[in-house]
């Protein structure tokens, strides 16, 4: 019954203008605010999707490290029964170390990645080569696959350069004794391509072989910086994750793609609340308006309210309808949020109508994903704050004192 006197009120013209425009404007600012917290969080979900595909080309679904230092052993058993575990689609042996590239008079500072034969069937950065072909080489022939931006900064050009590039690394096992030159190792190895991945990695990382790593940092026998884990089912992460961690014991770290990079992925998801935050504010703000909106009707409806009195409604009734009213006002505000939202969302999706300033980004539109738990968010989020400020003069109606008099 409640429900139906609600809903006479929200339709029906009020003799007070005013209350008209209030009440519309109140159903027009949280349509609004709607609006832009859905456009807000779709957009932060398209650039997270878009930086964790980015990502998966570089990272592994399973990375084991040491708990401890810098490197670990892994025994050729244990990696017979890693790769043995159903579910593993394959494994990858890595030697990672900062190292300085020189070519003639040009020093640089890179990040030099030893991997095995078995890597290119598991990373995607062979699938995006910038100039030449993913060929690592061997121990007595190593090849260097280097990062766009490294290409850059050596001034070569990866698939043409016949010179050796000289390879500056620590050795891990060395005493600097009177010679500090005596700890660091210098070995050649010439370029076969150049890949681009993401500007983190493009700028930093150069892929070379396992063994060619090995050599020039003195590593003992079955000693790794990383194993890297590929999975037939992603998804199943965080389970061979904890399976892999008690199998290997507290000298290792066993981290999923997400802990890998948890820094980057915290940041953009505390941007992403902060944002969602301060537009749930715009909703606070039009809940006043909807407070005095209420008020002004329950002063219009006060010989309605003691009608209903006088045939038996108590005070929880009339309390529901006016609840009601605020919320039907801000349902209508809600659903018209959420429907411009869809419209922009799939404007932007086909026709890609918002475009990035500058050509500093792999896409020069702004990506969106649609996910429903944030519509739901949204709209609660709303109606929770509506319930509140219609609260107030709910509870002021319910209290109103019987009075018949004209």
């Amino acid at each position: 019954m409640y429900l139906r006197f609600a809903w006479r009120y929200f339709k029906a013209k009020k003799s007070t203008h005013a209350i008209n425009i209030i009440s519309w404007v109140t159903a027009g600012v949280i349509a609004f605010s709607t609006m832009c917290q859905i456009l807000v969080l779709s957009v932060f979900n398209g650039f997270e999707s878009l930086v964790q595909s980015l990502y998966s080309n570089f990272y592994s679904d399973v990375k084991v490290m040491p708990a401890r230092g810098k490197t670990l052993f892994l025994t050729p058993e244990q990696l017979r029964t890693i790769n043995g575990i159903s579910g593993i689609k394959g494994t990858s042996l890595i030697a990672e170390e900062k190292a300085l590239l020189q070519n003639g008079s040009q020093l640089t500072p890179v990040l030099l990645k030893g991997v095995d034969p078995h890597f290119p069937g598991f990373s995607g950065v062979p699938r995006k080569m910038y100039h030449g072909v993913f060929d690592i080489g061997t121990l007595d022939h190593p090849k260097l696959v280097l990062g766009s931006g490294i290409e850059y900064a050596l001034g070569v050009q990866a698939d043409k350069n016949l010179l050796p590039i000289t390879v500056i690394l620590p050795r891990r096992s060395a005493t600097l004794n009177l010679n500090p030159l005596s700890a660091l190792s210098e070995g050649n190895a010439t370029t076969s391509g150049s890949f681009s991945v993401q500007q983190d990695f493009d700028n930093k990382y150069v892929i070379t072989n396992l063994a060619f790593v090995r050599q020039q940092m003195n590593f003992s026998p079955n000693e790794y910086s990383a194993l890297e884990v590929t999975l037939k089912d992603p998804g199943q992460t965080p389970h061979y994750t904890d399976y892999l961690q008690k199998l290997l014991g507290s000298r290792y770290k066993v981290l999923t793609k997400y802990q890998q990079n948890e820094s980057l992925y915290n940041s953009m998801h505390m941007e992403k609340w902060f944002i969602f935050a301060i537009l749930t504010l715009i909703l606070i703000i039009a809940a006043f308006n909807m407070i005095g909106a209420l008020t002004m009707l329950v002063l219009e409806k006060k010989k309605d309210i003691s009608v209903l009195q006088a045939l038996g409604a108590d005070r929880p009734l009339i309390q529901k309808i006016f609840l009601s009213e605020g919320m039907l006002l801000a349902s209508t505000g809600v659903a018209i949020g959420i429907v411009l939202a869809l419209v922009i969302c799939f404007l932007q999706v086909k026709f890609k109508l918002v475009k990035l300033v500058g050509n500093t980004f792999l896409i020069d539109y702004f990506p969106v994903k649609l996910i429903l738990t944030d519509f739901l968010m949204v709209a609660v989020t709303a109606l929770l704050i509506a319930f509140a400020a219609s609260w107030f003069p709910a509870r002021k109606a319910s209290r109103q004192i019987f009075d018949l008099k004209s």
